[in-house]
């Protein structure tokens, strides 16, 4: 191990980095992206998943909790984070998945193959020939079907960034204690705040990042500015590299991006024209326009790149599920008429409706969210509730479903998650969410959980509560008296109308309401599993 490796493992060891799910990372999503532009991958209900970089499994440990028949390996520099996994993993008892503490130049062909090669958070953080070795990894470790997903920093959104880390490593990097570091970034920042010109350079930069410094996790701060490595490149630069490595770029993890439509026509027709059909070219202009700072980036092997498809295609629209939310602008339900009525989505997007038919899809959607609607089902339903038949609002949705893919207001899978359809009567979740450390009330004021869609989901108290017993023997009836004897035993409390609820009438009265409710908010966060 260099110097410069054991500096980046104490690092690490020090300042654990937040372990935590990516949705845009988890296999599911890399199939269904490759799927949606033209490519056949391994389903990842039985795949092998390898993540370099997985700290203390916050990513991976959720992928196989979901998926037993897969099998799952992460490797990470410290043994500290590593450790922390391995605890997670045995409370959980997962067989499927294990965690090592290594470098990631010490894998070669012998670690064998895999389906899913995931780094997220990992490139631009360490040095020249660890980049290396991971872009070789994903080459030689990685099955001619399979998908590599890395994540990094890029230019030229971090060209003003850093000015500002710059600013930070000079003053906080001579400090020992991480603590310390930061205080003293901060503090450098401060000064430049207060000191700097109002029409400077300087100024601007900050105004742009001073809300990303405030607003962050000190252990974001710690890894993103005062890191000893933090190499941003172009995203053609990174995809020539990949190149080198017999790597191919098939897409973004974030899809809607990619489309050069959601940048207006003013930009469209240019750099169409500009590009000449060229998809990087088009993505490298994008990131200029956006003063993009941060890539996903998925790729494949080099053989594969002529089989990309990024015009898309009404069979393999057809051939996904979707999900998706859609709660109109002044609360009311959607109607199925002609008066428009514009919806906020996922993501945070706005779509307005104005024909039957969108409306009738939109409430489908709605209605059975956060499960997904295969796109029969949904033509059938949307057909009976116009009153038309199939065959003739089948256009209509398809063309529907193609504009939300490119706008990233809708979900996808190739393959449902086993998400609950509604509330069921014996209601469960996934033993790793249940048993998970956080989850009882005396880890902590706040609490999240990785739901079907592999995402992290914020926890009620009354859910924490709730959730160890959601193993599918206990009806709703149950739960509630579960809650009421806890409250009579005065290991909880229930307050009404500002005092604590004694009286046994009136608490099983409030118990079973509670559980109605908080069971309708984990079906709606995806924590309730088929």
């Amino acid at each position: 191990m260099d110097q410069t490796t054991t500096t980046l493992s104490r690092y690490y060891d020090s300042v654990p980095y937040e372990s935590h799910p990516f949705p845009q990372s988890t296999p599911e999503h890399l199939e269904a992206l490759a799927f949606l532009f033209g490519l056949a991958t391994p389903d990842p209900a039985g795949a092998r998943v390898l993540e370099l970089g997985c700290a203390s499994g916050g990513n991976l440990i959720p992928f196989a909790a979901r998926s037993p028949s897969a099998t799952a390996v992460g490797i990470d520099l410290s043994s500290v984070q590593v450790d922390q996994g391995l605890a997670a993993i045995r409370a959980a008892g997962l067989k499927n998945i294990e965690l090592r503490a290594m470098d990631v130049t010490d894998i070669d062909l012998s670690f064998g193959q895999f389906d899913y090669i995931i780094c997220h958070g990992v490139f631009s953080w360490v040095p020249s020939d660890v980049q290396d070795a991971i872009l070789r990894i994903c080459e030689q470790n990685l099955v001619p079907g399979g998908i590599a997903y890395i994540s990094y920093n890029t230019y030229p959104g971090w060209k003003a960034r850093e000015i500002v880390r710059d600013a930070m490593v000079l003053r906080g990097a001579p400090r020992d204690e991480p603590g310390e570091k930061l205080s003293y970034a901060r503090g450098m920042l401060d000064f430049l705040e207060r000191s700097s010109r109002p029409d400077s350079v300087l100024r601007k930069t900050l105004e742009e990042t001073m809300p990303i410094v405030r607003g962050a996790s000190s252990a974001y701060l710690l890894h993103e500015f005062l890191e000893p490595c933090n190499s941003p490149c172009y995203f053609k630069s990174f995809v020539e590299r990949a190149a080198s490595h017999g790597l191919a770029y098939l897409a973004d993890a974030e899809p809607a991006t990619m489309f050069v439509q959601n940048y207006g026509e003013s930009v469209r027709e240019p750099l169409l024209r500009e590009c000449g059909g060229s998809q990087v070219m088009m993505e490298q202009y994008l990131d200029f326009l956006v003063n993009r700072t941060f890539r996903q980036s998925l790729l494949v092997k080099q053989a594969r790149a002529a089989e990309v498809r990024y015009r898309l295609s009404v069979d393999r629209l057809r051939a996904l599920w979707y999900a998706g939310q859609f709660a109109t602008l002044d609360g009311s339900p959607l109607s199925l008429d002609t008066a428009e009525q514009t919806c906020n989505t996922i993501r945070g997007h706005q779509v307005t409706l104005r024909l039957p038919v969108h409306k009738a899809v939109a409430q489908i959607l709605e209605e059975r969210f956060p499960a997904a609607v295969p796109v029969d089902l949904l033509i059938e339903d949307a057909a009976r509730r116009v009153g038309q038949p199939a065959a003739s609002i089948d256009a209509h949705v398809m063309a529907m479903l193609e504009e939300l893919v490119i706008l990233g207001a809708v979900r996808f899978r190739h393959t449902a998650p086993e998400t609950a359809v509604e509330v069921p009567m014996f209601p469960m979740a996934l033993r790793s969410v249940r048993v998970a450390p956080s989850i009882p009330l005396t880890a902590g004021p706040s609490a999240a959980a990785c739901n079907q869609w592999h995402e992290a989901v914020e926890l009620s108290l009354l859910e924490r509560c709730l959730l160890p017993l959601l193993d599918g023997s206990r009806s709703h009836a149950n739960l509630a008296a579960h809650l009421a004897a806890e409250a009579k035993a005065e290991r909880l409390r229930f307050i009404k109308d500002d005092k604590p609820l004694t009286d046994e009438t009136g608490l099983g009265e409030f118990t079973r309401k509670q559980v109605e409710l908080a069971l309708r908010d984990l079906w709606r966060k995806g924590l309730l599993t088929a």
